[in-house]
């Protein structure tokens, strides 16, 4: 696997959710999301604080070395600066020299830090595509990045299916495109 495609993969799963936070009036913070237990506000703290872990994994800290500093509500008063800071942190550590040759500590174990990065992208662009449909827009995961993640990570997501990780999938139709497959594959109804 060539580290630049998944570092362009990031970086395009960065800006689609990152638009979709941007698109968030000051009246949708409380919206219901596709995530049946998070408004808007909770999905995009649950995003910031993923993105407040990556520096110090790649760093090589443990979960225990990083605690309970990034639980509850990360966002604050602003929960759009604190989605810049938090992402633009994120991206300069998984740009670092190295970066994806590291090997990290996650919940279930030492991972490859390539690896963790896939899940990263995926978690972006499932969440981007959950926004988006919260604030009524359309399907912002672009059929590039959706085909990558489908061929990369297919077999991961079989093996997180009834782990709760995500819904069990929904049928997405014959022809559907490459962003449909994914959401549908993850237990989302493509729109």
């Amino acid at each position: 696997m060539c580290p630049v495609d998944l570092l362009a993969a990031h970086g395009s799963a960065l800006d689609v959710f990152d638009a979709a936070v941007r698109a968030a009036g000051p009246g949708d913070w409380s919206r219901g999301t596709p995530c049946a237990e998070w408004s808007v506000r909770d999905l995009v703290n649950h995003l910031a604080a993923e993105q407040l872990w990556v520096p110090h994994l790649l760093a090589g800290a443990t979960l225990d070395e990083v605690g309970t500093r990034y639980e509850g509500d990360v966002l604050g008063d602003d929960p759009l600066s604190v989605w810049e800071k938090s992402s633009a942190a994120a991206r300069e550590a998984w740009l670092a020299p190295g970066a994806l040759r590291r090997t990290v500590h996650v919940s279930f174990g030492l991972v490859p830090a390539e690896e963790y990065a896939w899940q990263m992208t995926l978690d972006l662009a499932v969440h981007g595509w959950d926004l988006a449909t919260a604030l009524g827009r359309p399907n912002p995961v672009p059929d590039r990045l959706a085909g990558r993640l489908l061929d990369v990570l297919r077999p991961m997501i079989d093996d997180w299916q009834g782990l709760g990780l995500f819904d069990p999938p929904v049928a997405a139709g014959r022809n559907a495109a490459a962003k449909d497959r994914l959401v549908a594959l993850l237990g989302r109804r493509p729109r």
